[in-house]
């Protein structure tokens, strides 16, 4: 499990999107009650790679793996060092699935819907999130589906400044497909599909062009 402070800040870039108007008939969409996160969004660009934790180095991100684990782990580094690709599959194209997705490896931009949002990502081999905002519950079945690297995501809204207007969204998500590892030097994570991924995104107070997606992730 990594830290509850481990953050990707990711800054906002110079394009700006048009969003179309409802087609007619549909349900109208008050798009006031959201939050302005329109535009495409990057990493904060600190001259390192993309990574959780951006105070600390790449290799030293400090999760704490397990003594096997960390075996396979100490071995990847080895073969990145030798000049190999270690654990990482990402160099064939291979998904990098949650929470890796999330820690700035692509450009991303929102889309908020009533019921469901969509976060999409500028590398194709990123598969769009969707995360339901209606108040459901996890589906019964959920056990018995194909899992897949985005994961199934359930998200709840907060106007936590009592201004009438949404400035912050929860989302846990769950059933997310294995193999996967952390980063690009292959930290390795459990390939059992069990792994619980929990985040606060939010706009920074002092600067509405930064961006915090607080991911709290729980993982054998």
């Amino acid at each position: 499990m990594l830290d509850r402070d481990s953050i990707v800040a990711v800054a906002l870039t110079a394009l700006s999107l048009t969003m179309t108007g409802a087609s007619s008939g549909a349900l109208a969409h008050d798009e006031s009650k959201y939050p302005d996160w329109s535009g495409q969004w990057l990493r904060v660009l600190d001259g390192g790679p993309p990574r959780y934790d951006t105070t600390k180095p790449i290799r030293k991100q400090e999760a704490p793996l397990k003594p096997e684990y960390q075996a396979l782990y100490q071995a990847s580094l080895n073969d990145l060092d030798a000049g190999g690709f270690g654990l990482d599959t990402h160099y064939a194209c291979m998904p990098t699935g949650m929470p890796r997705q999330m820690s700035g490896v692509s450009r991303f931009e929102f889309l908020f819907g009533p019921n469901v949002s969509h976060i999409l990502f500028e590398d194709m081999t990123l598969a769009p999130r969707r995360i339901y905002t209606d108040g459901r519950d996890w589906p019964k079945d959920l056990k018995t589906r194909e899992p897949t690297f985005v994961g199934y995501s359930l998200g709840k809204w907060l106007d936590t400044d009592g201004d009438g207007r949404y400035d912050t969204v929860e989302i846990e998500t769950r059933h997310v497909r294995g193999p996967r590892t952390w980063d690009q030097t292959g930290m390795p994570m459990a390939d059992d599909n069990d792994a619980v991924f929990k985040e606060r995104i939010y706009l920074d107070k002092s600067n509405p062009n930064i961006l915090h997606d607080e991911i709290t992730t729980t993982d054998n």
